[in-house]
């Protein structure tokens, strides 16, 4: 068993890795001048970032990097109740640093203003890329957030392939931003939203709970779905109807 200061670390940097690697993705190259990555090069930088975390510490932490899959896995009896909130505070930590230093680095660009969409918030109504309302954001990260925890608990299981858990995991994310940057900014991950929020402060600060409880609720309602769904049958004992 691996101890759980080094699973903390783990949780902290791979979620700052994910944080600054896909929210600095949307800050800083997205819109470059003439060569910017535009929706597909963010969607591409999020799946990535987790796909390299996931090979590189999921056999140290499980590489949750968001409080919806620990808590996803718990509802799914892959994840104690003890080690939630001390994965939750590691990566709440790793969101919050990542979000620092992207502020920092696009501080040094004149023209950098840290407000709307400055750190790659996530919103509704005024702070959606598309202007959806609460009804489509909520909705959308309930059931995206659901189809993640899906393939996670999927990918993940014994039964599963050996070793290509994080490819498919990796690309399920990207094709998640495909689907819903224009309408949340994507999130399906409270630590992705609380560091950006935090420092964007108001409308951003004010919106943030629709990113805790939608992705939240669509990881419970996955966990349970699978443990349903993968449970086996057990072969009846003789004698049994005797």
């Amino acid at each position: 068993m691996v101890p759980m200061s080094k699973r903390l670390f783990a949780e902290t940097f791979g979620t700052f890795w994910l944080v600054f690697g896909g929210c600095g993705s949307a800050v800083l190259a997205a819109a470059f001048p003439d060569v910017g990555i535009g929706l597909l090069g963010v969607s591409l930088a999020f799946g990535l970032t987790l796909l390299t975390m996931a090979y590189s510490i999921g056999h140290i932490s499980g590489c949750h990097l968001n409080p919806a899959v620990t808590i996803g896995l718990w509802a799914g009896g892959r994840f104690p109740t003890r080690d939630i909130a001390p994965y939750i505070v590691a990566q709440l930590v790793g969101g919050v640093i990542a979000a620092a230093l992207l502020l920092y680095i696009a501080s040094g660009e004149p023209d950098f203003v840290l407000m709307g969409n400055g750190l790659a918030v996530n919103g509704y109504g005024a702070n959606s890329p598309g202007g959806y309302m609460l009804s489509s954001a909520f909705a959308i990260e309930i059931v995206l957030t659901f189809g993640f925890l899906s393939v996670i608990l999927g990918s993940t299981d014994n039964r599963a392939p050996a070793g290509f858990a994080p490819i498919a995991i990796g690309l399920a994310l990207t094709l998640i931003h495909l689907i819903s940057i224009p309408v949340t900014n994507t999130s399906v991950n409270p630590a992705r939203s609380t560091g950006p929020a935090l420092l964007v402060g108001g409308i951003a600060l004010q919106q943030l709970w629709l990113f805790w409880v939608a992705p939240i609720a669509g990881a419970v309602i996955a966990g349970g779905v699978y443990r349903w769904l993968a449970a086996e049958d057990k072969a009846p004992v003789v004698g049994d109807n005797l």
